[in-house]
């Protein structure tokens, strides 16, 4: 059986087989002894997204006293589901998130730091009660790697297409509606970050 430790771009924790090309995490949620979730869906508001491997560190997924590792598909998703790049394993691209999300809110970046981005997402990410935050805007214009919901699937924004998401990758392509409103699960300044320059990785597929 699958562990839950996949998170999907709705923000939902799900166990799928396939693991995903970033990982990452959100405090201890999970139950060692069982390696269940707990009812909790984070431990604290520093949500981040690592790397699969980095300097050989190694430790039982779900284990005694670590982290619970969560897994994405890609960065993409990660941010649709709230979290941001990790200032540890990912330095060059947590610097350059920050970047940025400073140019995007007239900031100079060296007035920004983690826990002003981490409280920021996580107003823009949840409610207390678990439920995602999403707005509405024009498909027009939204910057490539925000993620929207069309006919209730999560859809990747890339170029002057849009393409489906799937947890194995995305499957399906269509060209972008002109004058649509959609739904954006990216939280707003991640997509203000994005339209500053910052490009989330995608999943090979979408190439295809």
């Amino acid at each position: 059986m699958p562990l839950q430790n996949r998170v999907t771009p709705f923000g939902e924790i799900v166990a799928v087989a396939v693991r995903g090309t970033m990982m990452g995490n959100r405090g201890i949620i999970h139950d060692p002894r069982t390696r269940e979730l707990l009812s909790r869906r984070w431990q604290h508001q520093a949500w981040i997204c690592c790397v699969l491997e980095f300097k050989g560190y190694q430790h039982p997924i779900m284990g005694e006293g670590h982290y619970t590792e969560l897994f994405f598909l890609d960065e993409a998703t990660a941010f649709a589901a709230g979290h941001r790049p990790c200032a540890y394993c990912r330095r060059a691209d947590f610097n350059a998130f920050k970047r940025a999300w400073a140019e995007a809110q007239t900031l100079s970046p060296a007035d920004v730091r983690a826990p002003a981005i981490d409280r920021r997402l996580h107003r823009e990410r949840t409610t207390r009660k678990r439920v995602q935050v999403t707005y509405t805007t024009a498909l027009d214009d939204l910057p490539d790697g925000t993620l929207v919901r069309l006919e209730d699937y999560p859809w990747l924004v890339q170029g002057s297409r849009v393409l489906r998401w799937s947890a194995q990758g995305y499957e399906l392509a269509r060209e972008r509606s002109v004058g649509t409103t959609v739904e954006v699960l990216t939280p707003r300044s991640t997509v203000a970050a994005f339209a500053h320059g910052y490009r989330a990785r995608v999943h090979s597929s979408a190439a295809a």
